[in-house]
């Protein structure tokens, strides 16, 4: 009866083990996990999402969590009667909008996300950009057939303060930032801008000098001949990425770019993974079998 009861349970104890070098390569090393797309709205997702993170800070890693809103967003401007727009992969944010999206994201997904975490234990401590002056920004005017184009209250980072992360970490919490940056161009009137998550999530990972940025998405990676060919590019260096941008469709530019800022920036790797598969994150961070794109800075060889 005992050798059978040890027999059953072989196979627990061997994946475990699977996971040693991964648990001894990371330990102690900042990653930064990018939460959005449907892992965002479903609650089955939404709560192995969870289980993820709280995992990885067990297992001795430090997780920082940035998050957008994207679906949650739209669904409350269209509440409020304010229109979506979209210009270069990036939601047109008026005044009025502003104050919504700061609501839905700081009041609503951060809430819910810091919940969720919290289920395991006093874990999750939420934060906006504005706290502690942990992102800065002025106003992004992104550039569409060679002319500037105003697109409201959406910001580009100029400064990140780590200090208020940093302490959450060395007390062994998990940093929940929702992607909102106070200005820099008009401060005192306490104006603050939009920043997309993705580029919000890369400009912290290099900052934090993080091991890994993930940056969860609705696709299973970076296709190789996207529509023609569903072929997923495993790894790539940054200048093979940098010569791929042009070609890619808006909604992962800003995700790829995020990619490529990381490991320019000192990140070790950077990955977009698919967040409609449970525990992509523990697949993606302790298995051989990772399964989405890994973009490697350029002195780790071509792929």
């Amino acid at each position: 009866m005992t050798g059978t009861r040890k027999h059953t349970a072989l196979p627990k104890a061997q994946i475990l083990i699977e996971a040693l070098p991964w648990l001894t390569r990371h330990h102690g090393k900042t990653v930064v996990i990018k939460f959005g797309g449907n892992a965002m709205v479903d609650e089955e997702l939404k709560a192995a999402f969870a289980q993820d993170v709280v995992f990885l800070r067990h297992a001795g890693l430090k997780p920082v969590v940035v998050h957008g809103g994207g679906p949650q967003v739209s669904r409350a401007l269209e509440t409020h009667g304010i229109v979506s727009e979209f210009k270069a992969g990036l939601r047109v944010t008026t005044e009025d909008a502003m104050d919504v999206v700061r609501m839905v994201l700081a009041g609503q997904v951060q809430r819910e996300l810091v919940g969720l975490l919290n289920r395991h234990g006093p874990l999750a401590v939420g934060l906006t950009g504005e706290d502690a002056h942990t992102l800065t920004a002025v106003k992004h005017q992104p550039e569409i057939d060679g002319e500037l184009v105003d697109i409201g209250r959406v910001g580009e980072i100029t400064e990140i303060d780590t200090g208020a992360i940093k302490a959450l970490l060395a007390d062994g919490r998990i940093p929940v930032v929702s992607s909102i940056a106070r200005s820099q161009d008009d401060g005192e009137k306490g104006h603050v801008y939009n920043v997309n998550a993705d580029t919000a999530a890369a400009a912290l990972a290099a900052a934090l000098g993080a091991e890994t940025l993930m940056v969860l998405t609705d696709v299973e990676g970076l296709y190789e001949d996207w529509p023609n060919s569903d072929e997923v590019i495993s790894r790539l260096t940054a200048s093979q990425l940098e010569k791929l941008l042009p070609e890619l469709s808006s909604g992962m530019v800003p995700k790829m770019e995020g990619c490529l800022h990381a490991v320019r920036g000192g990140v070790n790797t950077a990955r977009v993974i698919d967040g409609r598969v449970q525990h992509s994150i523990l697949l993606e961070i302790f298995t051989d079998e990772g399964i989405g794109t890994m973009v490697v800075p350029d002195e780790q060889g071509e792929s």
